[in-house]
C-alpha cells in the first residue's frame, strides 16, 4: 500500500498515450471458485488506501451500507463491495479504498489489494450485458503482453453502484433549459459516448428534455468512427460540420479509447478541430480538469450535475467558430 502515492503528474501524462494505471484487489469468493477473482478500479479514482477501522453505524443505514467512518475530519459512508457483487471474503474485510466519484467522496471495503498495473485502453474490453447484477462495466486483460497469459480482472460500474445504494447519487436535476436556446443546425446530431449504463440513460433522458438530438457510443473508438463517418459525408456534400455534427459529448473513462484521446483527435484534424467538446466525467479533481484544459476541450462537467450540464452545452455552442 505504500507504494500507492505515486507521482500524480506521471499519471496525468499516461493519458496522452491512452493509457491508465488499474489498482487490482479481491473480493472473495463465489461457491465452487478456486480462488478469488480480480476487480479492479482506475487509480485516479482513489484518494487513499487504508487498512480497516471501526465503523460508525448510522440511523436507518441497511446492507450493503456498512457504516460511516472519519477520514480527517470528513464524515464519509463505508460500502460492502463483496456483498454488492456477491462474494464471501475468505480472510475478512481487511482494506478500505478511498475514492472521490462525481465530486462525492465513499469508501469501499475489500478483503485485500494485489496490484497495481499499466494498461491501455485497448486492454479493456466492453461488457455490456455484465454479470453479478450488471455491476461490471468491462473487462482488462491483463496479459497483453504474453501470449499464453489470460488474466482478467472485473472494472466495475462505481457510477451505478452508488446510484442504486446512496441516495444523493440519483439527485440528478430537471433540466429547464428551453431547446430553443440550444442553435443546433437542423439534421445535426450530438455524438455521445459514455460506457456506463445509467449514465447513458440518464444522458438520454437530458439531452431529450433539451431537444437535442444525439448519437449514443459505448466507447470513445465508436464516437471517434462515426465522427469520422459524418465528417466525410459533410465534406462529400460541401456542407459545413455543424450540418451534420453539435457537438461531442464524452466521458473520460471509456473501454478501446478514452476521453482524453478521442478529445486529442478531434483538436489535430484541420476540419475537426472547432468542432465542440464536452467531457462529462466522474473523475473530479484539480489534476484531472486541468489536463481536460490542455487536451482542448471546450468544458468539463462533474456527472451527474445536469444543469451545469445544459449550461456547459449551451455554452460550447454559443461560443464555438463556424466550422
Amino acid at each position: 500500500m505504500e507504494n500507492f502515492q505515486r507521482d500524480i503528474e506521471e499519471r496525468t501524462n499516461l493519458t496522452s498515450a491512452n493509457k491508465f494505471e488499474l489498482l487490482l484487489f479481491t473480493l472473495g469468493r463465489e461457491p465452487g471458485e478456486e480462488r478469488s477473482e480480480l476487480f479492479g478500479i482506475n487509480v485516479f479514482k482513489l484518494s487513499e488506501i487504508m487498512p480497516m477501522v471501526p465503523l460508525v453505524q448510522a440511523a436507518g443505514m441497511r446492507p450493503p451500507m456498512l457504516g460511516m467512518i472519519d477520514v480527517r475530519g470528513k464524515i464519509i459512508p463505508v460500502i460492502d463491495l463483496p456483498a454488492i457483487v456477491g462474494r464471501t471474503p475468505t480472510t475478512g474485510l481487511n482494506i478500505l479504498l478511498i475514492t472521490e466519484y462525481a465530486r462525492s467522496v465513499q469508501a469501499f471495503a475489500v478483503e485485500s489489494v494485489e496490484d497495481i498495473v499499466r494498461l491501455d485502453w485497448n486492454q479493456v474490453l466492453t461488457a455490456e450485458t455484465g454479470v453479478h447484477g450488471s455491476y461490471t462495466l468491462s473487462l482488462a486483460r491483463l496479459d497483453a503482453d504474453n501470449p499464453d497469459g489470460n488474466r482478467l480482472a472485473q472494472v466495475l460500474d462505481v457510477e451505478k453502484i452508488l446510484f442504486d445504494f446512496i441516495p444523493g447519487a440519483r439527485a440528478a436535476q430537471d433540466v429547464d433549459i428551453e431547446a430553443k436556446r440550444f442553435r443546433c443546425k437542423p439534421g445535426a446530431v450530438a455524438i455521445v459516448a459514455d460506457d456506463s449504463k445509467v449514465a447513458r440513460t440518464l444522458l438520454e433522458n437530458s439531452l431529450n428534455n433539451m431537444g437535442i438530438p444525439y448519437d449514443m457510443h459505448i466507447t470513445g473508438l465508436s464516437a471517434w468512427n462515426r465522427i469520422n463517418e459524418l465528417a466525410q459525408a459533410a465534406q462529400a456534400e460541401n456542407l459545413p460540420l455543424s450540418d451534420k455534427i453539435s457537438f461531442v459529448l464524452t466521458d473520460l473513462e471509456m473501454p478501446e479509447m478514452d476521453g482524453f484521446t478521442l478529445t486529442r483527435l478531434i483538436r489535430g484534424n484541420p476540419f475537426l478541430k472547432n468542432l465542440p467538446v464536452v467531457i462529462h466525467s466522474s473523475l473530479s479533481g484539480n489534476a484531472n480538469e486541468e489536463h481536460v484544459r490542455k487536451v482542448g476541450a471546450d468544458a468539463y462537467v462533474a456527472k451527474f450535475e445536469v444543469n451545469e450540464l445544459g449550461a456547459a452545452i449551451q455554452m460550447s455552442l454559443e461560443a464555438a467558430k463556424a466550422y
